[in-house]
């Protein structure tokens, strides 16, 4: 998609005409943070998505009543250190 420079002027003019002159920096902004964090949830390595499906895999190892012992431990550990 080849956008030229008057299709470029002719964009920004009917968003300058729709927006007004006092919102338009900020929704570039926001539209810039956007693609920003879309870029990077594509460059993510995926660390966080294997750590959570490891401790998946480890509670559905354990039995349910287990599992709730532990998480009340580290609850009670978590609370401990704040």
């Amino acid at each position: 998609m080849n956008l030229g420079w008057t299709e470029i002027l002719l964009i920004g003019g009917i968003a300058l005409l729709i927006f007004g002159p006092s919102k338009l920096p900020s929704l570039g902004r926001s539209m810039g943070e956007a693609i920003r964090g879309f870029k990077k949830g594509l460059t993510d390595d995926g660390s966080a998505e294997r750590e959570a499906n490891a401790q998946l895999t480890q509670n559905a190892e354990k039995p349910l009543n287990q599992q709730n012992v532990q998480q009340t431990q580290e609850e009670k550990e978590l609370s401990k250190k704040s």
